[in-house]
């Protein structure tokens, strides 16, 4: 026998490398149709995104206008607008340009002398609605992945409807937990406290308050009401990262970090306003409300509030993924139990195993000991796309297990091209060391062609579907490459370092054909 070739060794590394994983108890992660869980539909309240898209624009308009030093009063949000009074008539143009330059997609402007009404157009309203479905299927997806879930499925369903499935959820507490990880609009603000009528809050309606321009909000813990301007100072679109800290009596907190606008933003208010208070509000109530001792720079603050460990982590969470544009019902909601997962894995598995025993058999029949070499490197394929999806945590659906099947049918079709090409040529009198070197030389561009075409449009369902189709696609995308390296390395490197051996016997008990 030959020495140790280079395709051997590589063959060896990857069956121990595959078997180690295993070996170590590493396991792919089982999707929901096999393992149970969470099954929700989801709707969108798309309307109420147009409400926060008005107060966005009200706090760009103020935004504006203070970068200008353009004096203003009067800024206030009416149903689907926005009115302001500019104070200096001088202003006007200047004004108008500034509006037009920024917020003439999203507004149209009317005057009167001073006035200004800035109404959303029926474009952006529409563009507002189709924006919060498809911002809350990505903000949805994002919160479920940082919280570490594997493979979820989040897709969007008709016109406002979207279809969430999570895999592995099996107690009533971890399903309420993803539901109120999922409805959490996480909608922070920035809210400045009117000092000047707060004091009579408790005996002020809602409807007298909006008549000041201002909304009462009230502490997540102590309940007490705040009279607070409508029009934030900035909000949670403005947020860049969100993480969980404990503060000196070792309570869980949450800073947060803002982009350049919203730092200087942030930085102007607090340098204009010290001695006074400033709110932080998540999802309409408020965390606390510190009363601002010096300018604040760096666009850094902090969220404090009778947070557990658990619900901090969340928020965090729900920070960092974005706020949701409107808020999401629960339509319909079931339990998947994994007894159908069950089923699905002993019918998988039985049509895997009889698939292979029935591969095996025939390539020993038909090939003789040419058949064993390709059942081994099959085997080995088999290892490799289980251990690699078992290291990166990859999850293993029932269609992923339909792309193990069509691979392993695949790794046999590249065994069966190179043999049948080596056959062809011993019948033509080709000694056995060249029949099979030029065999591996002609069959590699039909098996590489048909591999590389299947690999990319693998890589494209992987890329654009969701669950399932990612399932089939990254099972049929490992298997491609796998097989690659067993079915044309490895082989090829096993014939090498047994042809000593292969000279010295029958044609007919190494590739099946008479001498």
């Amino acid at each position: 026998m030959k020495k140790l070739n280079y395709r051997i060794v590589l063959f060896a590394l990857a069956l121990i490398f595959a078997s180690g994983v295993l070996l170590s108890g590493k396991r792919p992660t089982l999707g929901l149709d096999l393992q149970g869980g969470l099954h929700m539909l989801l709707e969108v309240k798309s309307d109420v995104a147009i409400q926060s898209r008005i107060k966005s624009i009200a706090t760009n308009v103020a935004f504006l206008l203070d970068s200008e030093e353009i004096f203003y009063d009067s800024l206030a949000i009416n149903d689907e607008s926005v009115t302001f009074e500019i104070l200096d008539g001088d202003d006007l143009l200047q004004t108008k340009a500034l509006i037009q330059k920024n917020l003439s997609d999203a507004v149209e402007i009317k005057e009167n002398g001073l006035d200004f009404e800035l109404v959303m157009t029926e474009q952006e309203k529409e563009n507002t609605k189709t924006n919060a479905i498809n911002q809350a299927v990505d903000t949805i997806r994002n919160r479920l992945d940082q919280f570490g879930l594997a493979e979820p499925t989040v897709a969007k369903q008709g016109e406002d409807k979207i279809l969430v499935e999570v895999p592995g959820i099996k107690t009533q507490e971890d399903e309420q937990r993803i539901r109120d990880l999922i409805a959490k609009a996480a909608h922070l603000q920035l809210m400045a406290v009117d000092e000047l009528r707060n004091t009579r809050v408790t005996t002020m309606t809602s409807e007298e308050a909006s008549s000041f321009g201002d909304v009462i909000l009230y502490d997540v813990r102590t309940k007490e009401p705040y009279l607070l301007r409508e029009i934030p100072i900035l909000d949670g679109s403005m947020l860049t990262n969100a993480n969980v800290v404990y503060d000196e009596n070792n309570r869980p907190a949450i800073n947060f970090e803002l982009n350049g606008q919203g730092a200087k933003i942030f930085g102007d208010f607090t340098g204009k306003n010290i001695s006074k208070r400033m709110a932080i509000v998540l999802d309409d109530k408020v965390y606390s409300a510190p009363y601002i001792r010096t300018r604040i720079g760096g666009g850094r603050g902090q969220i404090t509030g009778s947070f557990g460990n658990e619900e901090a982590h969340d928020v965090a969470i729900a920070l960092r993924s974005g706020a949701l544009l409107a808020p999401v019902d629960v339509m319909e909601k079931r339990s998947v139990g994994p007894s159908l997962g069950a089923d699905s894995i002993r019918a998988s598995l039985f049509a895997l195993v009889f698939g292979f025993i029935v591969v095996v058999i025939f390539m020993v029949i038909y090939y003789a000991f040419a058949g064993v070499i390709a059942n081994i490197a099959l085997i080995v394929n088999l290892l490799l796309i289980i251990s690699v999806m078992a290291l990166f945590g990859a999850t293993l659906t029932l269609p992923g297990m339909a792309g193990i099947v069509l691979t392993v049918g695949m790794a046999v079709d590249a065994n069966v091209i190179i043999s049948e090409r080596i056959r062809e040529l011993l019948r033509e009198g080709k000694s056995v060391a060249k029949a099979i070197e030029d065999g591996y030389s002609n069959a590699f561009s039909a098996i590489w062609d048909a591999n590389i075409t299947t690999l990319i449009a693998a890589v494209v369902l992987y890329v654009y579907g969701t669950g399932p189709v990612k399932g089939f696609a990254l099972t049929m995308s490992i298997g491609i490459l796998a097989s690659m390296l067993t079915a044309i390395l490895g082989t090829h490197g096993i014939y090498e370092y047994l042809l000593d051996k292969i000279n010295k016997n029958r044609l007919k008990f190494w590739f099946g054909i008479k001498e």
